[in-house]
C-alpha cells in the first residue's frame, strides 16, 4: 500500500494566546516523527508563533509553513492566508498591520475588502463554520468569485454524529464553488494528552470555571497532529482532499529565511561610503577623546574595529547609534551605552560609551563576531524620565512604516499559573493562593510535594495534584504579548512588510508581534533605547553642581577617576543609594571584595548574582584575591596547547569564569567548541530571568577538556559555574558600563552629599530606599536637611546656603575631617580638596572649577521640596511658589491666588507654615477660615465689604512625639526626632540594646534590638 503524503495545514500554536496547548518545539519534532511533509502555523490574525516553528523545524525533516487565520469582523467566514512568495508576505504583514492599527492593543479589526486590496499572491483555505446555511454559501460562492484559482475549502473530522453527512455537503458546495476541498484537523496541541491543558486554557479565555464551560470545550481529544495514514483513512471516501495539501504546499515559495536584514542606509555626506564617514567621525572623536594624542594602542585598535565593521556591513548600525546619541545630548540628556560593541574603542570615540576599553581591558574577544556574523550588542540607557522624548525622535526620523519597538512575550510562571489554572478548576481562592503566595516563585520548573505540605495542604488529594500538574505544564506558555523595555527595529524597507505592527497601550507607540529571540533567529538588528533612573539623577546632580557649586561638570568623563576616597567609603559598605550596590546582598560583599579600582567595581557588579553564586564561584575568587588560596592555571596536554592557555582567559579573575564571555572562551579555547556551538552555549545561558538549558553542552564541553588532557574535576566545576548563568549570568561588557555609574554616584555621594541627597529624592521613585532613609543617611554624613516649607520649598527639593560649615555632630571624627577636605589622606587622593585630581586627562577639562587644588567642600543644607508632602501634586506646588514669588505670605493670601483648599490643608497638616510662625494647628485652623471668607463675595454679597472680625483661639500645643508621627503620616519622614526615641525608656528595661554598643558585645551572644523596618 502507496503511503499517502500530508502536510497539516491548519494549526494553532501556543502563540494564539490561550488557544493553541503546544510549542512549536513541542508541535514540529512530532510532525516528524508522525511522517508528515509539512505543518503550517495558523494563529489567529498574528504571525507571532511562525519564527518559533521556523526555527524548531529548521534542523528537522517537516518543513514549517508561515501562514495564519484570518478573522474578519464584517461576518466574512475565517481564512487560513498563506503567502507563496516574498511579496505576498510583504501583503500579508502590511494587511495585519491595517487591522491591528485600527484596534486597541492585541485587537485586529479586519474586513474582506481589506484582504481584497493585499489578496495578490495569497493561497487562501476558506474555514466553514458550524452550520453550513445559505448565508455561507452566498459568502463561499462570493470569496471564491474574488479568488478564483487559489481558494480552497477546509474539512476537517470532528467525530460528531453527523461527521460524513458533512464531508458530503463541503464536497457538493466545494464543486458547485469552484473551490477544491482540502483536508485538515484543525490542530491545537501536538498530542492528544494536552486536551486537559487546552480546556483549562479555553476557562482562562473565557473567564469560567470547568464546570461551567459547557460547549465551549472540545467535545473529544482528537484535535492533535496525526498520521498521513490516519487522515488517508478518515478522508478514504475523499482522498482528493488529502492529495490537496501537497498540492497547496508545492506552491508555497516562501520561506521566512528569505527574511534578509535591511538596514536603513543613514545620510553619509556627498561622495563618501557610509564606512568612510564612520571613520572620518570615528577619527574626529579620538583627536577629542586623546587632545595630547591618539596612543598608539588605541589606534591599532580603532583600525582593526572599523576593517571588522566594513567587513560585517555595520557601519549603518554605527551611525544609527551615534545619531540617536547626539541628538539626545542636544536636547540636554544623559546617556551611556553598554554591550560588547558599546564598550568598544569606536564607541567610545564616537561619545556612545564613557569607557575607554582600552584602559580597562574589557574584551576578552573581539566585540562583533567574525565568524557566526552575529548583529552588534549596543545597549544605550537615557534618563529614564526623558527616555520618551529620545523614542518619539526616532520614530520622526525613521517613520511609523519604517521604525517600531520589538515585542516581548510575556511567559507564564509559577505564580500566575497556578493562580489561572486554580480558577479554572474552581478551588477557593484561600487555597490558590496558598499555593500561588506562599509557595511558588517567580521561576521554577515545577512544585516540590514537601512545599505543598509546608503549605497545609495534601500533595496527593486529586484536586491540587491535577492543579499543580496542569500548571507545570502551563509554565512557559505565551500569556500575552506586550512590548520591549525599548528596543527598535528599523530597516531599509518598510518595516509592516517584514512583521506585523500594531498600535502598544501607551499614546504614540508602536511595536511588532516577535520578540529579540524571533529577532535574533532571523538575522534582524535593533537598538536598544533603554532607560535608567540613575542616569536621570546623575544628570539632576550634574546641573546642580553647576548651578549651586559652580562646577563645570557635563558629563560622565568629567567626573575625576580613580580617587582613593571613593573607594574607601564603598569598602566600608558606605552606599546607600549608589547604584547597583545598594542592596543588603552588595553592603555585605563590599567589605569583603573592598574595590580600589574601577575592574573591582566590574567584578562587584557582576559577582552578586544568582549566577556565580549558584556556580560556587564567589567564595574561590575571594580566597584568591586575599591570597587565601593559591591561583591554579590547569594546563592541556603539551601536544594540545601551550601551559598558560587559560591564563588570558581567567587572567583578571584569578582564575575563576565570572562574566559569560569567559564562559564562551573556555568553549572555544578549552574545549574547542565551534563557533556555532560557542553560540549555541550562548544563547543557552540566557539572563535575566528566561531559564537556559546549557546541560545540553555538557558532554561535549567536559569531553572536550578532558581529551585536550585537563583534568576531569576541573572541567567538570567549570560547566559547574558555567551552568550557573543559565539563571542569571552577568555580561562584562555590561558590568563595565554599570561599574562607571557606580563610580559617579559614588563619587556624587563622597564628594557632594548635599547634591547626591536632592537629587536623588527628586528622581523618585528608584533604588532601594525611600526618602526617610536617604535623608537619614545624608544627615549621618554632615548635610543639613531642612523641611519643606510654603516660602522655602519648590516642588523639587533645592538647595540652601549654610552662614557656617555644615554640622558634623553626628559624624565619627576621621569622617568629619575626610568630609571637610583636610584629611591628607583624601587630599593625596584626588577630588575636591585634593592636591591633585586623578583624571583620564588632565587637559581635558582644564580651567573647570571642579579641579582647582584650592577647592574645598562647602556643602549646602537640603531643603525638601513639596513633593515630599502626601497629596499635593505638581501644579499646585507650582502655582503657590509663583503667588510667593508675588508676596503671598499667609494662608489667606495663597487662597487668593488660587492655590486649593485641600492642598494649602496638607501643607499646614505638614507643618509647612512653620517659617510663616504658625504652628501646624494654628496654620490649619487659618486656612480652614480662609474657606468662608474666599466664598463670601459669591455667597454673601452684603458682607463682603464689611470687616471681619475672628476670636482669638488658643490651641494647644502639640508634643514632640504627635509631631514625629504626624511628620512621618504626611511626609514619611521626619526631621524632629526618631520614633525610637520615645521608647527608649521602656526597651532599655526590657533589655534591648543600641545599634552603637553592638561592637562591645562578644560574638556568639544573643542580643535584641528594636527600630523601624525599612526594607522588606
Amino acid at each position: 500500500m502507496t503511503i499517502p503524503a500530508y502536510a497539516e495545514l491548519q494549526t494553532t500554536s501556543n502563540f494564539s494566546f490561550l488557544r493553541g496547548a503546544s510549542h512549536a518545539g513541542e508541535l514540529m519534532p512530532t510532525a516528524q516523527g508522525l511522517g508528515l511533509a509539512a505543518v503550517g502555523i495558523t494563529d489567529r490574525n498574528t504571525l507571532s508563533g511562525v519564527v518559533r516553528a521556523w526555527t524548531a523545524a529548521k534542523d528537522l525533516k517537516v518543513r514549517a509553513l508561515t501562514g495564519c487565520r484570518l478573522d474578519f469582523a464584517d461576518g466574512t467566514p475565517s481564512l487560513l492566508c498563506y503567502p507563496s512568495d516574498r511579496e505576498a508576505f510583504a501583503r500579508l504583514t502590511r494587511l495585519l498591520t491595517v487591522g491591528q492599527r485600527r484596534a486597541d492593543k492585541g485587537g485586529c479589526e479586519l474586513h474582506w475588502e481589506d484582504f481584497l486590496q493585499h489578496a495578490e499572491g495569497q493561497l487562501a483555505l476558506i474555514v466553514p463554520p458550524a452550520r453550513l446555511d445559505d448565508v455561507f454559501t452566498r459568502d463561499l460562492d462570493r470569496m471564491t468569485s474574488d479568488l478564483r484559482g487559489r481558494v480552497w475549502l477546509t474539512a476537517s473530522r470532528a467525530y460528531a454524529a453527523r461527521d460524513l453527512q458533512r464531508l458530503a455537503r463541503l464536497d457538493q458546495l466545494a464543486r458547485a464553488a469552484g473551490a477544491p476541498m482540502v483536508a485538515t484537523n484543525d490542530v491545537l496541541y501536538h498530542a492528544p494528552e494536552r486536551r486537559p491543558l487546552q480546556d483549562v486554557m479555553t476557562c482562562v479565555r473565557e473567564h469560567c470555571t470547568i464546570q461551567e464551560a459547557g460547549f465551549r470545550l472540545e467535545a473529544n481529544a482528537e484535535r492533535h497532529l496525526k498520521t498521513p495514514q490516519e487522515m488517508a483513512r478518515l478522508f478514504e471516501r475523499w482522498p482528493r482532499a488529502v492529495e490537496h495539501t501537497m498540492e497547496i504546499v508545492a506552491r508555497i515559495g516562501f520561506d521566512l529565511g528569505q527574511l534578509k536584514e535591511e538596514y536603513p542606509d543613514e545620510p553619509v555626506p556627498p561622495g563618501k561610503t557610509a564606512i568612510q564617514h564612520l571613520t572620518d567621525l570615528t577619527w574626529a572623536g579620538a583627536a577629542w577623546r586623546y587632545p595630547k594624542g591618539v596612543p598608539d594602542k588605541v589606534a591599532d585598535q580603532l583600525r582593526e574595529e572599523l576593517r571588522l565593521i566594513g567587513k560585517m556591513d555595520y557601519p549603518n548600525y554605527f551611525l544609527t547609534v551615534h545619531d540617536i546619541v547626539q541628538e539626545a545630548r542636544a536636547m540636554g540628556i544623559l546617556c551611556q551605552g553598554r554591550g560588547s560593541a558599546a564598550n568598544s574603542s569606536v564607541c567610545f570615540c564616537l561619545g556612545v560609551t564613557s569607557i575607554d576599553p582600552t584602559e580597562h581591558r574589557l574584551l576578552f574577544t573581539r566585540f562583533i563576531s567574525e565568524n557566526r556574523g552575529e548583529p552588534p550588542d549596543i545597549d544605550v540607557d537615557f534618563e529614564h524620565e526623558r527616555r520618551e522624548e529620545v523614542m518619539q525622535y526616532v520614530y520622526r526620523r525613521y517613520g511609523r512604516d519604517y521604525a517600531a519597538i520589538c515585542g516581548t512575550v510575556i511567559h507564564y510562571r509559577p505564580r500566575s499559573a497556578i493562580r489561572d489554572v486554580g480558577k479554572a478548576l474552581g478551588l477557593t481562592e484561600d487555597v490558590t493562593s496558598l499555593l500561588a503566595a506562599t509557595v511558588w516563585g517567580s521561576w521554577g520548573s515545577g512544585l516540590p510535594e514537601e512545599h505543598i505540605r509546608k503549605a497545609g495542604l495534601d500533595p496527593e488529594a486529586p484536586e491540587i495534584a491535577r492543579a499543580v500538574n496542569l500548571a507545570t505544564e502551563l509554565l512557559g506558555f505565551p500569556r500575552h504579548l506586550s512590548q520591549h523595555v525599548g528596543g527598535f527595529v528599523l530597516t531599509k524597507r518598510r518595516l509592516d512588510e517584514t512583521v506585523p505592527i500594531g498600535n502598544a497601550a501607551m499614546k504614540d507607540r508602536t511595536f511588532i508581534e516577535w520578540d529579540k529571540d524571533d529577532i535574533d533567529s532571523l538575522g534582524l538588528m535593533k537598538v536598544d533605547i533603554l532607560a535608567l533612573g540613575m542616569l536621570t539623577a546623575i544628570q539632576r546632580g550634574f546641573g546642580m553642581l553647576r548651578a549651586e557649586h559652580g562646577l563645570d561638570i557635563h558629563d560622565l568623563a568629567d567626573v575625576p577617576v580613580e580617587v582613593k576616597g571613593v573607594y574607601d567609603m564603598l569598602s566600608k559598605a558606605d552606599s546607600v543609594g549608589v547604584f547597583q550596590v545598594e542592596s543588603r546582598a552588595q553592603m555585605s560583599m563590599l567589605p569583603r571584595l573592598r574595590p580600589n579600582r574601577f575592574y573591582d567595581l566590574v567584578i562587584e557588579v557582576a559577582i552578586v548574582r544568582p549566577g556565580p553564586i549558584q556556580g560556587d564561584m564567589v567564595h574561590p575568587y575571594l580566597r584568591r584575591r586575599n591570597g587565601q588560596e593559591p591561583v591554579e592555571w590547569p594546563a592541556p596536554s603539551p601536544e594540545h596547547g601551550p601551559p598558560d592557555e587559560l591564563y588570558g582567559i581567567l587572567g583578571n579573575t584569578y582564575g575563576v569564569p565570572l562574566f559569560q564571555e569567559q564562559a564562551m572562551s573556555l568553549a572555544i579555547e578549552a574545549a574547542k567548541f565551534t563557533p556555532d556551538e560557542a553560540d549555541g552555549l550562548r544563547k543557552a545561558m540566557a539572563t535575566f530571568k528566561n531559564l537556559g538549558t546549557p546541560a545540553e553542552y555538557r558532554d561535549k564541553f567536559v569531553e572536550g577538556m578532558t581529551g585536550r588532557g585537563y583534568q576531569r574535576d576541573f572541567a567538570e566545576r567549570c560547566f559547574k559555574q558555567i551552568e550557573g548563568f543559565g539563571h542569571y549570568g552577568f555580561p562584562e561588557s555590561h558590568a563595565a558600563s554599570f561599574a562607571k555609574l557606580v563610580y559617579v554616584s559614588a563619587w556624587l555621594k563622597w564628594a557632594w552629599p548635599d547634591v547626591f541627597c536632592a537629587v536623588l529624592i527628586n528622581s523618585q521613585p528608584m533604588g532601594f530606599y525611600q526618602p526617610a532613609q536617604l535623608v537619614r543617611d545624608a544627615r549621618e554624613h554632615g548635610v543639613e536637611v531642612r523641611p519643606p516649607d510654603v516660602m522655602a520649598s519648590d516642588w523639587d527639593c533645592t538647595l540652601e546656603a549654610i552662614p557656617k560649615a555644615p554640622p558634623t555632630a553626628n559624624v565619627i571624627p576621621d569622617e568629619a575631617k575626610r568630609r571637610s577636605g583636610t584629611d591628607p589622606e583624601r587630599r593625596a587622593s584626588g577630588g575636591p580638596g585634593s592636591s591633585r585630581s586623578a583624571l583620564v586627562r588632565d587637559d581635558s577639562v582644564s580651567g573647570n572649577k571642579l579641579f582647582n587644588p584650592d577647592t574645598r567642600p562647602h556643602w549646602k543644607a537640603v531643603r525638601l521640596g513639596l513633593r515630599q508632602v502626601k497629596g499635593v501634586r505638581e501644579v499646585e506646588a507650582r502655582l503657590l511658589a509663583k503667588a510667593r514669588d508675588e508676596g503671598a505670605r499667609t494662608p489667606a493670601d495663597f487662597a487668593q491666588a488660587g492655590v486649593p483648599q485641600r492642598a494649602l490643608e496638607l501643607l499646614a497638616e505638614a507643618d509647612a507654615f512653620a517659617s510663616t510662625g504658625l504652628s501646624r494647628r494654628e496654620a490649619l485652623w487659618a486656612v480652614k477660615g480662609v474657606k468662608g471668607e474666599n466664598k463670601a463675595p459669591v455667597q454673601a454679597p452684603l458682607l463682603a465689604g464689611l470687616p471681619l472680625f475672628e476670636a482669638t483661639v488658643s490651641l494647644p500645643a502639640m508634643g514632640l512625639p504627635q509631631a514625629v508621627a504626624e511628620d512621618y503620616r504626611t511626609t514619611s519622614l521626619s526631621l524632629k526626632a526618631h520614633p525610637c526615641r520615645f521608647y527608649r525608656s521602656m526597651l532599655d528595661g526590657m533589655g534591648v540594646i543600641t545599634a552603637d554598643r553592638l561592637p562591645e558585645i562578644k560574638d556568639g551572644r544573643r542580643v535584641a534590638v528594636a527600630g523601624i523596618v525599612l526594607i522588606r
